[in-house]
């Protein structure tokens, strides 16, 4: 209630202001990174991720085949086309032999998205090294592993963006933070 008053008494009802800012600083630095933002939806910020990587109508972006639909509908929404990639049969994250494949066939893509499925990371040094190699932007789905690390490294850190969600259940109702970090915030 304290910090709904403050909304009030400041001037501040619209999602901005000195609480979300604050939000913003303590998840960059909760994850290790120089800055983030929140967004309505994670949904939200893959879509943004997607636009900053350029996508257009036409243009290829490989994706996790086992995942949420919002990993992916944000291609749809620029008219871009999802190139799904095998999982692993361990982890049922995307599989990196797999992407490699993928980026040989289509050299040109925009972007690669991998989610990292209930919590657990996929390979994500692999994937980031293979995506370095074929000068593809990734893009990390992190929503699912919030508080997960990869070789001691926090997840929503080894992507040019990433998508990160908070989602906290309380009295049977939902609230749910999201945001996206920005490229060059790397930690791996």
């Amino acid at each position: 209630m304290r910090y709904i008053k403050e909304a009030f008494d400041t001037n501040w009802i619209a999602p901005l202001g000195k609480n979300v800012d604050e939000f913003e600083k303590e998840m960059a630095s909760y994850i290790g990174v120089a800055h983030a933002a929140a967004l309505v939806s994670g949904t939200a910020a893959l879509h943004l991720a997607i636009k900053l990587c350029g996508v257009k109508q036409g243009d290829v972006v490989i994706c996790s085949d086992l995942t949420f639909s919002a990993t992916v509908n944000p291609v749809s929404y620029e008219n871009g086309i999802q190139v799904f990639v095998d999982c692993e049969p361990d982890t049922w994250n995307m599989d990196p032999r797999a992407l490699e494949k993928a980026l040989k066939k289509y050299p040109h893509a925009k972007a690669v998205i991998v989610a990292n499925l209930y919590g657990t990371p996929a390979k994500l040094d692999q994937i980031s090294q293979l995506c370095s190699k074929y000068n593809v932007p990734l893009i990390e789905d992190a929503a699912e592993s919030l508080g997960a690390t990869y070789k001691g490294i926090q997840t929503g850190t080894f992507g040019n963006y990433a998508a990160l969600s908070l989602v906290v259940l309380k009295n049977k109702t939902r609230k749910e933070y999201t945001g996206i970090r920005s490229e060059g915030s790397k930690a791996a």
